[in-house]
């Protein structure tokens, strides 16, 4: 059947909406106090940061999950990644359908990026602070306002209409922003629990904070470290400068040679995703980015085919002598992290292939490359031809009072492929509650609250409809 040819999702029952909204709207001050609680356990999945935080941030998700009433069985496990360690503690819940009713699987993610330097930050990045109509915290946007998110709306659907009749999963992640590591591993262990008809990823964007979006496409990733080498141990750069190449102007150029002089992608072998996007004026993204004045775009084409469709790459860190402690030395080694994000349609296999390739064929002065740390992750289209994209249309534009919009996203999620992989016949819906000032990953990172109230009614409005529509469609079949 095509979108065409589909029937348009039933409106509510009459009083439904608003019943909703009231719920939710009740509920908010716990809501936002049960998220507070959450972002002040500062759960860095990464090596080198205490895992007992995210422990404990498991336990809470698992406690307030435990207390909605519903489900069957609520749990907290790890399981090994490719290497063998264990990865972070997910949690999980499930709560079976009644006879004819679909399930829905919600996924968030309860750990969180490094906070940087505090003095980045305007409050402290673990003590959730109101300024305005904005909560700042890490991670109290990505991904614990998910969290949240899911809890909220499944408790204003009880409240509404009590004991539900669809089943309900929930998977909250615990190692989503150090590459899902384990996320394989808990698929194959879970396979039973976590099957659902519908699955509802709740780690994307909004259009603004008064128009809603459910992201169609990500981008993949590809990242890893490479370390530069040009000489054996460090040497006088008074002595030797000017005619011994030392790592870091090696790695300068190298670097140089991975974009155009207009900043766009210059990697034989990465590919862009033909696709249409809607036109934005450039300001709207100098605001969002805070663009300095002079500095300009880069890249070519529509903006937004940039962001969603065509390859980056960045270098987002790099270990070398800092300017404190630098001497008047030649350094004989430089290591950088680079981040480079792949259009839909390209294997992340084939795009690093081809950066390794580049790399090693632009190695400047005979520079010795060694790569460390590849992470993979493939992108993502999601099929918009399925009964329940209509419903989460109709559920945006109930709970926002305007039209969602459908995009792509530039960041990547690449475990949702994997989930598509595990479960072929689940349709797959992204929504979000970050909006284009959220800064995820960055200092100041913040939520909008009316984001949060409407992603909140959004979800219970969503689950209201896929409740209805298995209702409608085992009533069909008898």
């Amino acid at each position: 059947m095509t979108p065409a040819e589909r029937s348009a999702p039933s409106p509510l029952p009459d009083g439904t909406l608003e019943a909703l909204r009231a719920s939710v709207q009740h509920g908010l001050p716990r809501a936002i106090a049960e998220l507070s609680e959450l972002v002040r356990i500062p759960s860095v999945s990464w090596d080198g940061f205490d895992p007992a935080h995210v422990q404990a941030s498991a336990e809470r998700t698992a406690e307030l999950l435990r207390e909605l009433g519903v489900f069957d069985e609520v749990l907290v496990d790890r399981a090994p990644g490719p290497d063998g360690a264990l990865g972070q503690p997910a949690v999980l819940a499930r709560r079976a359908p009644e006879a004819g009713r679909p399930t829905v699987l919600l996924y968030a993610h309860h750990d969180v990026q490094p906070p940087g330097a505090e003095s980045d930050w305007s409050s402290p990045p673990f003590e959730p602070t109101l300024r305005g109509d904005r909560l700042y915290g890490r991670g109290v946007a990505d991904d614990k306002a998910g969290v949240m998110a899911h809890v909220a709306a499944i408790r204003a659907l009880v409240e509404t209409a009590g004991e539900p009749g669809l089943g309900i999963v929930v998977f909250i992640e615990g190692e989503e922003e150090f590459g899902s590591r384990s996320f394989g591993a808990l698929l194959e262990r879970h396979r039973d629990l976590l099957a659902a008809d519908v699955i509802v990823v709740a780690d994307s964007d909004n259009w603004s904070i008064d128009t809603p979006s459910l992201t169609v496409g990500l981008r993949g990733n590809a990242t890893f470290s490479l370390t530069v080498s040009t000489l054996e141990h460090a040497s006088h750069s008074g002595m030797l400068g000017g005619a011994v190449p030392d790592a870091m102007l090696a790695t300068i150029a190298l670097l140089a040679t991975l974009h155009d002089a207009d900043g766009a992608v210059a990697v034989d072998g990465l590919r862009s995703h033909e696709q249409p996007v809607p036109s934005i004026p450039e300001q709207r993204l100098r605001d969002e980015a805070g663009l300095l004045d002079g500095v300009t775009t880069i890249g070519r084409g529509e903006l937004l085919h940039r962001l969603w469709a065509q390859p980056a790459i960045t270098a987002t860190g790099i270990d070398a002598p800092s300017v404190q402690n630098a001497s008047n030395t030649l350094a004989p080694s430089v290591t950088v992290k680079i981040s480079a994000r792949i259009a839909p349609g390209q294997s992340p296999d084939e795009a690093f292939a081809a950066i390794e390739r580049h790399l090693r064929a632009h190695a400047p002065f005979g520079a010795h490359l060694a790569f460390a740390s590849v992470d993979l992750g493939a992108p993502f289209l999601v099929d918009t031809s399925g009964w329940a994209v209509d419903e989460a249309l109709a559920a945006m534009a109930e709970a926002w009072g305007a039209e969602p919009q459908q995009v792509g996203v530039g960041g990547s999620i690449p475990f949702i492929a994997q989930l598509a992989e595990t479960f072929p016949a689940a349709q797959v819906l992204v929504t979000g509650v970050e909006d284009p000032h959220t800064r995820a990953h960055s200092p100041d990172e913040s939520l909008h609250l009316g984001v949060f109230q409407r992603a909140i009614l959004t979800e219970a409005v969503l689950l209201t409809r896929i409740q209805a529509h298995g209702r409608i469609q085992a009533d069909d079949v008898h």
